[in-house]
């Protein structure tokens, strides 16, 4: 299929940090394309590179066959983490002026307008003042304004932060919406069941690199068996962690196994689905008198993709960025 966006070898730093480190991606038409990852990841980086709202370092950008930035601008929609209203407008007010600011010709602004409050559903609340909305429908209304120039690609970065679920189920049912209207859709988010349940593709960013890319189904077949997560105590000292690590990957039906700190270290294990893959471990264990203190086994899930490219989850390298960040802001102040 023909790409809607295309990227290659983006790269784009701030200082010393890397925040995009050489990302390729092909986006195709009429596809939902998800970027997963943890906050600080790139994600957001590498969105305003593809809007023209950022100047990446390096790399190429071309989107619906257009690479200069006047020409990208006309054919994509960006609506962004934060919502972009004035409070003081009625939502139809708002509407127009946005209409204003794409140049769309003044006979075509009330047909675009009253295509985009129905498509959104938003009708009922067009004339009340958008200060007035609720969090769901002020995420409509600017998904609406980035929609009225009728984009080839619309990107979303984060659509659904701080909604309740309600109103995220809403934005999903839309968006499938907009892809049986033919409308690329590249949309951003660190909520795994979001991507899991929209994206026809998805790639996962961690310290803004691509370390996986595919459908959901295979990413999560490439991951091999169930998870299984053992801790030894709540909070085991990593030598007894790494003594069951060592005494469990000699048995066949383990794939992969990891050690996660962030989890209390906790042994992680990916093993080929077999009744009785429990109980082979806990005999195991057993045997050379490493007791369990907890014991769980699931399908592997995106969240599992990621623990195997990284070794943590992405809430694990969420919390890292976070206490990095904080211990960044400590030196600058001493």
């Amino acid at each position: 299929m023909q790409a809607a966006v295309k990227i290659e070898n983006l790269r784009k730093t701030y200082g010393d940090t890397i925040a995009v480190d050489g990302i390729s991606l092909n986006v195709a038409q009429g596809q939902i394309y998800g970027l997963l990852g943890p906050n600080g990841a790139g994600k957001t980086t590498t969105m305003r590179c593809i809007c023209t709202l950022t100047r990446p370092d390096s790399g190429m950008i071309e989107v619906a066959g257009a690479t200069e930035v006047r020409a990208i601008r006309d054919r994509l929609g960006y609506v962004a983490q934060e919502v972009a209203l004035d409070k003081v407008l009625t939502g139809r007010e708002l509407l127009k002026f946005q209409a204003a600011l794409y140049h769309i010709p003044a006979k075509q602004i009330g047909d675009r307008i009253e295509y985009v409050l129905d498509l959104l559903q938003l009708q009922p609340y067009a004339d009340k003042l958008s200060g007035t909305y609720s969090g769901g429908l002020k995420k409509r209304l600017d998904l609406a304004a980035g929609l009225l120039h009728q984009p080839a690609v619309l990107i979303l970065d984060e659509p659904t932060v701080g909604l309740d679920i309600q109103s995220r189920l809403a934005i999903w049912e839309f968006l499938r919406k907009l892809r049986t209207l033919g409308v690329t859709v590249l949309v951003s988010s660190h909520y795994l069941e979001e991507i899991d349940a929209l994206a026809d593709r998805v790639a996962i960013i961690n310290r803004g690199k691509i370390i996986a890319e595919g459908t959901t189904d295979e990413l999560k077949n490439k991951v091999g068996g169930d998870r299984i997560t053992i801790r030894i105590r709540e909070f085991a000292e990593f030598q007894e962690a790494e003594r069951a690590q060592k005494i469990l990957q000699q048995l066949p039906i383990v794939q992969s196994i990891t050690i996660n700190p962030a989890q209390g270290n906790a042994v992680n294990l990916f093993v080929t689905p077999e009744p009785n893959a429990i109980m082979e471990i806990q005999n195991m264990l057993a045997a050379v008198d490493i007791e369990v203190f907890s014991l769980s086994q699931s399908r592997p899930s995106l969240d599992d993709v990621f623990l195997a490219a990284t070794g943590q989850t992405i809430l694990d390298a969420e919390i890292a960025q976070a206490e990095l960040a904080i211990a960044n802001r400590g030196k600058k102040k001493k």
